[in-house]
């Protein structure tokens, strides 16, 4: 496995000056970026067929063992605080269990009767979206929690760093990065590693646009649970969205509880139960909702020109 090999470029790395071996570091690091150019269409299938099948109670569950496991929670545990994904739709499954996530369980990743048990525990259905990560594709828990959960009916996704192996054969959606030989052999913490987190973010983030928690770059799902987030949901209320004035924007996340969606439809002037209606007609897409609200000049006179404003047409 390339991943696991020695880089005769880079036998002698440690007798290297400090400045020549960072300089060999970032250029690694920006290879393996450059390497996941070719897995897109892999990856927005993947993404597509995650949103089609999560619906409204669909959960993402995220499975791997060492380093990979831990990149994987990283991404997932950014849901919540970045989307408000509700934290009963993220689900992690881990060798070794929570304490892997801060260190190194020994002989967890051959666990393949544990990675059944936690897939079993979780009670997976078709709506529930798994996202296994292995830089070398053939970790036996990993690939065995994978298998498991395509027989529990689920959408799953295999993100590897080397071609024809057993994680990728198992996905449903098989996703490559071939980021090669590290400076390190085998740490993958390296190369493979910054590829599986830029994988993860395209994935997660993918989703999160086609559910309407962005709109025109901003976190509209976001809560502002601080002062830095207050003062953001404010500045996307009032002079981003809506369109009003800074005390309006603070005054209407009040009422809203903190909801900048709901927020935004407060500062138009849309009533408390009106706007309720029209984001659960919408699931909570402000472009649909602006588009319909232009169909209805009578209703809110300023729907057309926020409509306009705001861009709810895609380009």
């Amino acid at each position: 496995m390339a991943t696991e090999e020695i880089d005769p470029r880079f036998a002698d790395l440690d007798a290297w000056s400090l400045a020549s071996a960072m300089e060999a570091m970032w250029e690694g690091q920006l290879a393996a970026v450059a390497a996941i150019g070719h897995a897109l269409p892999s990856i927005t299938a993947a993404t597509e067929a995650a949103k089609a099948a999560l619906g409204d109670r669909g959960r993402i569950v995220y499975v791997g063992a060492g380093t990979s496991g831990r990149v994987a929670v990283q991404d997932g545990a950014e849901l919540m605080p970045t989307f408000a994904w509700p934290s009963e739709r993220v689900h992690f499954i881990v060798a070794g269990g929570d304490s892997a996530f801060v260190t190194s369980v020994e002989g967890a990743e051959d666990d393949v009767d544990d990675a059944v048990r936690q897939v079993n525990a979780a009670r997976l259905t078709p709506h529930d979206v798994v996202i296994a990560v292995a830089a070398s594709g053939t970790t036996p828990f990993t690939v065995a929690a994978l298998q498991q959960a395509g027989s529990c009916g689920a959408v799953t996704i295999g993100i590897a760093n080397n071609p024809g192996t057993a994680l990728l054969e198992a996905a449903r959606f098989p996703i490559l990065v071939e980021t090669g030989r590290e400076l390190i052999a085998g740490s993958t913490r390296m190369k493979a590693g910054t590829a599986q987190k830029v994988v993860l973010n395209l994935i997660s983030s993918g989703i999160m646009l086609r559910f309407g928690r962005v709109y025109r770059g901003m976190m509209v799902n976001m809560q502002p649970t601080n002062a830095k987030l207050k003062r953001r949901a404010e500045a996307t209320v009032a002079p981003q969205i809506a369109h009003c004035d800074p005390s309006q924007a603070a005054s209407s996340l009040e009422q809203a509880e903190g909801d900048i969606k709901r927020a935004v439809l407060l500062a138009l002037g849309i009533g408390k139960d009106d706007a309720e209606t029209i984001l659960r007609r919408c699931d909570g897409n402000l472009r649909r909702i602006f588009a319909e609200l232009a169909k209805e000049p009578d209703r809110n006179s300023k729907a057309p020109a926020t409509r306009r404003q705001a861009g709810a047409v895609e380009p």
